[in-house]
């Protein structure tokens, strides 16, 4: 079993700019970016690892909340995913795809407050369509 993900440099960079900006400590982005992703219907695209990217150990990604994070994803996948295959391949998958939708949140709130308020938003949006 693997318990290290490396993201790619691309998402490194956002998550280092998003903790700038908002003071959350990446692994609290990465758990608000796995909820992002999973919204989205479509899977993710697969996802390479590079030497600049930032190494996670998976307690310090789920802590107490990993069966969680695996139910989400095995549900969004619609199917059994081995073990091997959740973590890191389609948690890092979720999670790259979930920094770029909160950068991208991130830069249409414009600034800690507004995006806050916009997830709150989408979370209840998402709750009623539930």
């Amino acid at each position: 079993m693997n318990f290290r993900l490396k993201t790619n440099t691309d998402t490194a960079e956002l998550l280092k700019i998003l903790h700038n900006s908002t003071g959350l400590t990446p692994n609290l982005l990465s758990r608000i970016a796995i909820s992002l992703s999973v919204l989205k219907p479509e899977k993710p695209p697969e996802v390479n690892s590079d030497s600049n990217g930032l190494e996670f150990n998976r307690n310090t990604l789920t802590g107490d909340n990993d069966y969680f994070f695996k139910s989400i994803i095995r549900q969004h996948a619609n199917r059994e995913v081995p073990e091997e295959e959740y973590f890191p391949t389609l948690f890092n998958s979720h999670l790259t795809r979930g920094v770029a939708l909160l950068n991208e949140e991130y830069q249409y709130s414009g600034n800690y407050d507004k995006l806050l308020n916009n997830l709150l938003k989408l979370s209840e949006e998402n709750l009623r369509e539930d």
